[in-house]
């Protein structure tokens, strides 16, 4: 397919990747389904951040439901309000911070409503939390969830409420979440918790606690359910899934004999218990960390034809001196061995995604550069871009000083920004032509007439409905691309 500069131009301005101006996408609200089992109080639920608190707002719905709360999207109708909150960067603080703002508005007119913080930004700021917002009646850390019923009775007594104690145990393996606002087609399953790579610009594992993985007969338990409720795919979720481990001195003797594992269960073995589920589950994964992901993971994604060939690999910095800093525990040349190896076990049509800060303490022009130039090599799919944002109680915070200008630091993202479109564009145009097996998730942004799914590289597809329903898989030519979104025709496999 050949394209002049003028086409080039408006493919590349038609992109639909993340931009410095974009980057509330990163905090999208995700709202409760309406659900009335005639219960007396109705919660409605924000979630703010990653998939990790979309999947934890499913949990807490869950055990409030237990309680006797049916569920609302409606703010004005609810009677208890939560906000579950990210911390990752200020601009995320700052809009949790504005919404309540206008939630106190809702509760001038109505007094006994309830107002919550959950998440990230309570862990961080705890009891504090409440003498700095006057409307917020309960603050609860993620690991706390499930005294949720208690801290609510404390509130109908007339008391502020409080828990941010962080656990070493909890991975609410037990509870089956309420699936939030759902497609019926995708569902999140939470892994593990918490976080011990301590990297010097991120919060999470102060928020978050140490790292500890859920047990696998739960995870897989999940799976069927989630497959026999029409379900058709699943996202196994970790701060870093690539540690994910769980001792052999927990594994059943029934457990061992059903699945022949007796050793450790690993990541790899995750993955492959999971994609036994059945062969029409989709199975993916967020979020592998370079310096632990393994070529056997890799190879188990290239057995199974079920699990998407997308992996989420932040590279944060082409600069091995930035990423000493960062302490992420690899290098430049570590990292692309890690990108090279992903193309090499499962093929250039694997999906590659990243993250990346510009601007970090020190960083320099020929730093910059580095970052650049690695782009160029591995030619992203999709990444998150940001400026560095300094957050309380950090490594970074305590050892380094935040010397970059702020027009500095908006510029290096700029550049970032315009290489990340071009390479999204390329890596488009790569799949015209070409047919995609794709999981229909519903109807597309624009129209009724078209319906939309992604390929296993995790790229979005839009094509027209025909007789075609939700759920199902279809194949699909790919006759043109923007940026953003790939488009074609359902074709016979």
């Amino acid at each position: 397919m050949r394209l002049n500069l003028s086409t080039m131009e408006k493919l590349i301005g038609d992109l639909d990747v993340l931009s410095p101006q974009d980057t509330e996408a990163t905090e999208a609200i995700h709202l409760l389904k309406d659900e009335n089992r005639g219960n007396k109080r109705k919660l409605y639920i924000e979630s703010y951040g990653c998939q990790m608190n979309y999947a934890d707002s499913e949990i807490v719905a869950s055990i409030l439901q237990k309680e006797g709360f049916d569920t609302t999207s409606d703010i004005a109708a609810a009677d208890v309000v939560f906000l579950n909150t990210c911390s990752i960067r200020e601009k995320a603080e700052q809009t949790v911070r504005y919404r309540l703002t206008h939630i106190n508005g809702l509760k001038k007119h109505k007094p006994e409503l309830l107002v919550g913080v959950l998440g990230c930004m309570a862990e961080r700021l705890k009891a504090k939390f409440l003498e700095e917002e006057k409307i917020v009646d309960l603050v609860a850390g993620p690991d706390a969830y499930r005294d949720l019923p208690s801290l609510i009775s404390q509130v109908d007594e007339g008391q502020k409420a409080v828990n941010t104690f962080l656990s070493r145990e909890e991975t609410y393996a037990d509870i089956s979440p309420v699936r939030l606002n759902s497609n019926g087609v995708t569902a999140f399953i939470s892994i593990m918790r918490g976080c011990d790579n301590m990297c010097s610009f991120c919060v999470v594992p102060f928020t978050r606690g140490r790292e500890r993985s859920r047990d696998p007969h739960s995870i897989v338990a999940e799976a069927q359910d989630l497959f026999a409720k029409g379900f058709r795919e699943v996202t196994l979720l970790g701060q870093n899934v690539d540690s994910y481990k769980w001792s052999p001195e927990e594994n059943s003797k029934a457990w061992i004999e059903k699945n022949g594992i007796n050793n450790v269960v690993n990541f790899a073995n995750l993955l492959e218990l999971v994609a036994k589920v059945h062969p029409d589950l989709r199975v993916r994964f967020s979020t592998s960390h370079p310096k632990d992901i393994t070529d056997e993971v890799l190879y188990t994604m290239a057995k199974y034809e079920n699990i998407c060939k997308n992996i989420h690999l932040p590279m944060q910095s082409g600069s091995s001196r930035i990423l000493d800093l960062m302490n992420r525990g690899y290098t430049r040349e570590w990292y692309l061995e890690k990108a090279m190896s992903i193309r090499r076990i499962l093929g250039d049509d694997c999906g590659i995604s990243s993250d990346m800060i510009t601007g970090f303490c020190t960083e320099t022009e020929e730093d910059q550069q580095d970052t650049l130039s690695l782009m160029n090599i591995v030619k992203y799919d999709f990444a998150y871009m940001f400026y560095y944002s300094e957050r309380p109680g950090t490594l970074a915070t305590k050892k380094y000083t935040d010397d970059i200008p702020l027009d500095v630091k908006k510029k290096r993202l700029e550049e970032v920004v315009i290489r990340q479109r071009e390479h999204s564009l390329i890596r488009n145009l790569l799949d015209v032509g070409k047919v995609h097996k794709v999981l229909i998730e519903g109807f597309s942004k624009r129209s009724d007439n078209d319906l939309q799914g992604r390929t296993s590289a995790n790229k979005v597809v839009v094509f027209p409905k025909g007789t075609h329903k939700k759920g199902e898989y279809v194949h699909v030519l790919v006759e043109e691309c923007t940026g953003g979104t790939l488009i074609g025709k359902v074709v016979n496999s």
